[in-house]
């Protein structure tokens, strides 16, 4: 009798473990049958996605080369747009696997947002970098005068540009700042006017000086036949004609014929007898 029980017992439970297995095996099932096609549009879409994330890059890479854009630049561009397709094929994958994407958009756009507040001046610097190197107001080797420096630019890069200043200072301008502010590129043209302001006595015949400093000019190996150098009054006042002596160079020879010049123009006009202005005082007694 209990032998009986025993088996009818065991029966039981073999038919209920049997029951609850086939169960599982159905659900099984239906879940292959519902989730297969996800996976594989899934699959398909991340082999699509790819072979198209790099077809883009690609072409945005022969953009690139074809318009000369700096290396850094296009290192930079190329980097991030291959991660944001990548996000992007990500969430869609996520989307057609049945998981709700309105998560990950708010985690992307609250990360972007606290990123953005954290780095708002190298975001700034970031954006004037990259618009500089696209529209190139200078290159590197280029004398410029912006942000009160004035120097040569030694290199240029996404966020600063480093300026090598007359007296030799090295100086990091940041590009936020540089790329909405006034450019001034002296190299741009191909040569540079030297201005220079030297002064007279009132006295003195003007046609003399200005031939006699022409001639001065002419004789600096460095300053350049065409344009000519020429030489203006520029004011008459304060007991004394000030000229504007104005001759032309390379960027390279900029300061050596700035100074170069204002020596050969003093010491021509004193062996021409032309005088400088001699500052007088009126004292009138009451």
């Amino acid at each position: 009798m209990q032998l009986l029980q025993i088996t009818n017992k065991v029966t039981a439970n073999a038919d209920k473990v049997t029951a609850t297995t086939f169960s599982y095996i159905d659900k099984l099932k239906d879940f292959s049958v519902g989730f297969a096609p996800k996976l594989v549009g899934a699959i398909l879409l991340l082999i699509i996605g790819r072979w198209m994330i790099g077809k883009i890059v690609a072409i945005i890479r022969k953009v690139f080369n074809a318009r000369d854009y700096d290396p850094s630049l296009e290192t930079f561009l190329l980097s991030l747009v291959r991660v944001m397709l990548t996000i992007l094929l990500f969430i869609s994958i996520a989307g057609i696997l049945g998981v709700d994407t309105t998560a990950f958009s708010a985690l992307i756009v609250g990360a972007g947002v606290a990123i953005g507040s954290a780095l708002n001046g190298t975001l700034g610097n970031l954006a004037g970098g990259v618009m500089m190197l696209i529209f190139k107001p200078f290159k590197v080797g280029d004398m410029i005068e912006a942000q009160g420096i004035t120097g040569i630019v030694t290199e240029q890069g996404v966020f600063n540009t480093t300026v090598l200043t007359a007296d030799n200072k090295t100086v990091f301008v940041p590009n936020g700042p540089l790329s909405t502010g006034v450019i001034t590129n002296y190299t741009a043209h191909g040569n540079l006017r030297v201005d220079l302001t030297m002064a007279i006595s009132p006295d003195q015949n003007i046609e003399k000086a200005k031939s006699v400093a022409i001639a001065a000019m002419a004789s600096h190996p460095n300053v350049l036949k065409s344009p000519a150098p020429e030489v203006s009054v520029a004011k008459v006042a304060d007991g004394m004609v000030t000229l504007a002596v104005r001759p032309y160079c390379t960027q390279a020879n900029y300061w050596d014929v700035y100074f170069g010049c204002t020596e050969l123009v003093k010491n021509a006009w004193d062996k021409e007898n032309v005088a400088g202005p001699t500052p007088h005082r009126v004292i009138i007694n009451k």
